[in-house]
């Protein structure tokens, strides 16, 4: 069963959620904002996914930009950078999607194919 980590207001986590009820894959949604990620559950998402910490961020959200967090990101460790994503969901990018082994970061159908299908 597929954990999909989204924002429900989120054009991008509807139109995923909408590909995989069209696809008949069952999965399980998890308010992000509400219930943001874990610090343990992000390290598991990262290193599964094989991504930087860079990616994890939604880079073109409100907060993400009120923080001045591109000139502060190069600079930031993992610590940092993982207490910024547990206490704030909406500096996620989204949806994130796994199934506990396999970690897909935002929705392109191409991956979702490779991935979920």
């Amino acid at each position: 069963m597929l954990t999909v980590f989204s924002y429900p207001p989120c054009g991008t986590c509807q139109k995923a959620k909408k590909w995989l009820d069209a696809h008949d894959v069952p999965y399980e949604e998890r308010h992000m904002v509400k219930e943001p990620p874990t610090r343990e559950e992000l390290k598991d998402l990262k290193e599964k996914s094989g991504l930087e910490w860079k990616k994890f961020f939604n880079t073109s959200g409100k907060k993400y930009r009120e923080m001045g967090l591109k000139d502060k990101l190069p600079e930031a460790n993992e610590e940092t950078i993982i207490g910024w994503l547990s206490s704030d969901g909406m500096l996620i990018k989204r949806p994130i999607v796994t199934d506990g082994k396999t970690v897909t970061l935002g929705f392109k159908e191409a991956e979702f194919l490779d991935n979920w299908k």
